[in-house]
Order: C-alpha cells, then sequence, then structure tokens
C-alpha cells in the first residue's frame, strides 16, 4: 500500500512548486532544526566567533538591549580583525536604534550597517513594506533563517518569572548558501550598498553537505511565492497540515482552503499565541476561530509568553520555517525569507515540535451550547475539561466583529446571543464617530485635509522631479527593484 507522503509528492511536482514560488529544489544541503533562542543565539555567537571572511545579517529587529548589545560588539569585534560585516535593520521594526548610537562601536571597527527602505519622498506608501528577514550568513559556507530576531525578549527573564519566547530557526550549510547570500545581496543593493560579483557564491561553487533538498524562497512586495504556495499546499495535502504562527490573520481565500482540507479529512491545526506583543492582532485573530473550528480545524492557543515561530509541517515529508507569517502584509507588503523543507526525517522532528508544544497550548472548542470555548492543555486534560480563571478571561476576549459584521448587514445566516457583544462595541464606536463629525467638524476634517495635503504634496514633487530631473537618475533609482527581482530568483 502506497504511503500517504507518497501522494503529496506526485500533487506538488518540483515544476508546479517551482512556478509557485521562483524558487527550484536544491539538493546536497545538510539543515538543523534550532528551538527557541537557547539554541539559535548560542549557535550565531559561535559561528560569529569563527568567521574568517564576511559576516551578513539581515534582521527585522535588533534591540538596543542586552542581547543586541552583545551580538553588536561580538560583530564589532570580528570587524577589527578584517572580517567584511554587513548589517541590515527594518528603520520600523528597530525604530529604538534610531539615532546611530548602537552601531557606532561597529561602524569605528569598520563594519556597514544599512537601514532598511526608511520613509523617503520618492516613494509615497512604498516605505509602509517591511524588510522582516531574519537571516545571517557566514563566511559564504553556512547561514541561519529563522522567525527570531535580536533582543532580550526571546531569551526571557528568569529573575521576573518571564519565560523565553517560543520560536525556530534552521542552521543550513551546503550549495543552498548561495541562495541566501544572493537574497542578503539583493536587499544591500536596496539599501545603497554594492557587494562585488567575486564576493558571491555560486551553487557549483560550494560542496554537497548533506543528503537534504530544500528550496529557498525570499519573497518582496513585488512577489507572492510563499502565498501561492501556502494556497497550493492546503489544497492538495492529503494526511496532515499542521501550522504555528505568531500573527494569524489570513484572507478569505487562505481560510476556504483551510476549511476545505478539513472538511476532506485533513488533520488541519493551527497553533497561535494566547497573549501576544501585539495584542489587538490576536484579538483579531479570534475573530476567525469559528469558521475555522465548524469545518473542523483545531485551534490551539500557546500557553507561554509568546509564540513567535512561522512554521508549518504537512503529510510527514515537507516543512516550512522562515520569516513569513499567515497574514497579508507578509504574504504579500514585506520582504521575507523562508526555507521549504522536503525530507521526512526532518519534517518527522518538525511534528515530534510541533506536538510537544500542543501540550503546553490550550485548545479552542464549540461547546455543545454553540459557544466557543477553551479546554486545559493535552498534558493537563482531567474530566471536567474547562480551564477556570485564565480560560474565562480569555473566553470573553474572543470577540467576532468581522463575522458578526458581515452577518448582520448581508443577513446571510443567523446571528447568535453571543455576537451581541461584538455588534454592540462596533456600533458604539460608529456611533462616536457619528458624534465626532456633527459636533467636532474641525477633527475630521483636519485629519482628512492633512491626508489629502500630503498626498498633493507628494504627487507634486513626484511630478516636479519628472519634468526636471535627471533621467538617468530617476532611472536609477527605479533599477535596483526591478534588478532585485531577478536576483532573488533561482540561479
Amino acid at each position: 500500500m502506497r504511503r500517504r507522503s507518497d501522494d503529496l509528492r506526485s500533487q506538488l511536482s518540483n515544476e508546479e512548486v517551482l512556478r509557485a514560488t521562483g524558487a527550484s529544489l536544491i539538493h546536497g544541503n545538510h539543515l538543523r532544526i534550532l528551538r527557541d533562542a537557547q539554541e539559535n543565539y548560542p549557535a550565531w555567537e559561535e559561528a560569529i566567533q569563527g568567521a574568517r571572511k564576511s559576516i551578513h545579517i539581515e534582521m527585522y529587529i535588533i534591540h538596543n538591549d542586552k542581547s543586541g548589545r552583545h551580538f553588536r560588539d561580538l560583530l564589532a569585534a570580528k570587524a577589527r580583525e578584517g572580517v567584511k560585516v554587513r548589517v541590515i535593520y527594518d528603520w520600523f521594526g528597530s525604530l529604538s536604534l534610531w539615532g546611530g548610537w548602537m552601531w557606532k562601536p561597529l561602524r569605528e571597527a569598520g563594519g556597514e550597517v544599512r537601514v532598511a527602505n526608511p520613509p523617503r519622498m520618492s516613494s509615497f506608501l512604498g516605505w509602509f513594506s517591511r524588510d522582516h528577514r531574519k537571516l545571517i550568513t557566514i563566511d559564504r559556507a553556512q547561514a541561519f533563517i529563522s522567525g527570531l530576531c535580536i533582543g532580550d525578549a526571546w531569551m526571557g527573564n528568569p529573575e521576573k518569572k518571564i519565560p523565553p519566547w517560543r520560536d525556530t530557526g534552521v542552521e543550513i550549510c551546503g550549495p543552498a548558501v548561495a541562495d541566501v547570500e544572493a537574497a542578503f545581496a539583493a536587499a544591500w543593493k536596496l539599501a545603497g550598498g554594492f557587494i562585488p560579483p567575486e564576493e558571491l557564491p555560486r551553487r557549483e561553487d560550494l560542496s554537497k553537505a548533506g543528503s537534504v533538498s530544500l528550496r529557498i524562497v525570499p519573497a518582496s512586495p513585488d512577489t507572492t511565492g510563499i502565498y501561492r504556495l501556502d494556497l497550493m499546499l492546503a489544497a492538495t495535502v492529503r494526511q496532515t497540515l499542521w501550522l504555528t504562527d505568531a500573527y494569524f490573520i489570513a484572507t478569505s481565500p487562505y481560510i476556504q482552503a483551510l476549511r476545505a482540507a478539513a472538511l476532506g479529512g485533513v488533520d488541519v491545526r493551527l497553533l497561535v499565541p494566547h497573549g501576544s506583543d501585539i495584542q489587538w492582532v490576536a484579538d483579531f485573530s479570534r475573530t476567525m476561530y469559528r469558521s475555522l473550528l465548524e469545518a473542523g480545524v483545531r485551534v490551539f492557543e500557546w500557553n507561554g509568553s509568546m509564540v513567535h515561530a512561522k512554521t508549518a509541517v504537512a503529510d510527514g515529508r515537507w516543512a516550512r520555517v522562515g520569516s513569513t507569517n499567515l497574514n497579508i502584509s507578509s504574504w504579500i507588503g514585506n520582504w521575507e525569507l523562508d526555507v521549504v523543507i522536503e525530507d521526512e526525517d526532518l519534517a518527522q522532528e518538525m511534528s515530534e515540535m510541533f506536538l510537544e508544544d500542543l501540550a503546553r497550548a490550550t485548545e479552542i472548542v464549540i461547546s455543545r451550547r454553540n459557544k466557543v470555548r477553551l479546554i486545559q492543555p493535552l498534558s493537563q486534560r482531567k474530566r471536567s475539561g474547562v480551564v477556570k480563571g485564565s480560560g474565562r478571561r480569555v473566553l470573553s476576549g474572543i470577540t467576532r466583529i468581522g463575522s458578526a459584521l458581515n452577518a448582520a448587514v448581508t443577513g446571510k445566516r443567523i446571528l447568535s446571543r453571543a455576537e451581541s457583544s461584538s455588534l454592540l462595541k462596533f456600533g458604539m464606536f460608529i456611533c462616536f464617530l457619528t458624534f465626532v463629525a456633527f459636533y467636532f467638524p474641525r477633527m475630521i476634517s483636519y485629519t482628512v485635509g492633512g491626508l489629502l495635503g500630503w498626498t498633493g504634496f507628494f504627487i507634486l514633487v513626484k511630478a516636479l522631479r519628472l519634468r526636471y530631473g535627471n533621467q538617468d537618475e530617476e532611472a536609477e533609482n527605479i533599477e535596483p527593484k526591478e534588478k532585485a527581482s531577478s536576483d532573488k530568483g533561482p540561479s
């Protein structure tokens, strides 16, 4: 009898995945899964200390705290030894670094630091896109891709009994490192830098380091490779699809894809945070629970301080680890980087890690009274099955504003009494805005006027630059984005 994992292999051919992601399958790699900062940070530190030629870091967040300064000092020490150190950090993700004092020791040691996609007049709304990647490369031979940034939150605080954030990363050696380096070089160019071609390895230049086959998928605002792959996977998976996500605000097509998979008999499970560093995202995620639960998707909330991982494992042979969250910002708006692994041993390891995480999570269910309820962690279940105390507080926060509003306006389904709270809050908010508009019209007009004025000013500046500016300079400003798109594809 053919194993079900073979079904996924036959459904997702190499050519189809290549078309979806733009990333070809690379053979002959070594990959190690790293769990949490307790495994990732020491591996990063050891690799940085052993660097002899180059260190490249592209990181959404680098905090100006103990962890951030520790890695900065490691990089400065290597720069003083003559190692080429290049760092890109996102201007919005790392707002605390504005002013440049954080990087003064590294720059004085000879390292280069650049800011990704800062606000500028040449792009009206383009700077809303974020460089959300988390990658490190060492000596063009070793790479790390993860969901982890650099900051004390990932380490936790034992003295204050604050647990570390739950996160996942990988270490890669072999030909695939060339694709990671190419992704960094494209981002470095967009940030105004230049890496000589002779410093960038080719796949054929790197020796095989193992037997793992994988794809490096670098995404940009111009591409939707991971989004297409996630939709394709949900449509073709046959047995299991286990997802961990930090900021789950999925699109309607993806919600329907998960529902269809679950209704078709696939074991679909979703692990998300109970409490989040961006709490409104966690609250909004809960508005999507009922639709998933009704189709048979199992939803779990992490009981620790924060689950920040972005991982997927399917049918015991396919896995994804990286920076892409299951939301529209990551799928379409940001620069992201993920590794897609096609290896049964590693997929099995990821599956076991996911089950261990579920033992520290609380499952969301629909009770006989048609209410969304929380039941105890899998490892702590007793006969009662209902969490008291904190469970009730979470229950009161499971709002369904989006779904309830849609049902109230369109009349496509009958609303339950439990949804009255969501509608009440939204209705009060709309009435408040109406009150402000009637009695304090200047507040509304000033806000709208400011937005219109900014838009008009931007358009005027852009028009004047096009009419009287240097055409070669304008073309130079556009060219890196077009070039980056090709650089990020398979070589």
